[in-house]
């Protein structure tokens, strides 16, 4: 069995007037949120994706279903954090997450260290492992027209 294990996870959801917007474990002034059964946050969705695909655990959706109640606007902060431990029971722990957030607004670079904090203190990782890019689609698309969020991660794993 290898030491390490790369991961990649992908998640999108609708944006609509009247939700909050969580991204990355914080709430980001927006007066629009991603809809979705939890809080919709698809960075962290994403890179829960992204480190069970690793460990070959499934997805976020076997894990943590739609169609269970206790998931009902669930904090994303506690699934990645329960992802962590099922990737701990297999011995894995976080090398380094490389992600990418494409929305046409609100511009998140000055909360990408928040996140970072948030994402590190939850994998018990440095912010120094952790990237958080983000691209328009330049107007094109359900992103470019502010209809929805997408986001990609990769995750690097390694036998602890």
């Amino acid at each position: 069995m290898s030491k390490l294990r790369i991961g990649l996870g992908v998640d999108f959801h609708q944006l609509v007037e009247g939700r909050e917007f969580w991204l990355g474990g914080i709430l980001v002034p927006h007066h629009k949120g991603a809809l979705g059964h939890s809080d919709a946050d698809v960075l962290l969705h994403a890179i829960c994706d992204a480190m069970l695909g690793a460990a070959n655990l499934g997805d976020i959706g076997v894990h943590f279903p739609d169609t269970d109640n206790a998931y009902k606007d669930i904090d994303s902060k506690i699934l990645l954090s329960q992802c962590a431990q099922l990737i701990g029971e297999k011995g894995y722990q976080v090398v380094n997450i490389d992600s990418t957030l494409c929305l046409q607004e609100p511009k998140i670079k000055p909360y990408v260290p928040q996140m970072q904090q948030v994402i590190a203190e939850r994998l018990r990782i440095s912010t120094e492992d952790i990237s958080i890019k983000a691209t328009t689609t330049e107007r094109m698309g359900f992103v470019g027209r502010e209809e929805g969020i997408m986001a990609y991660a990769s995750v690097l794993l390694e036998k602890a």
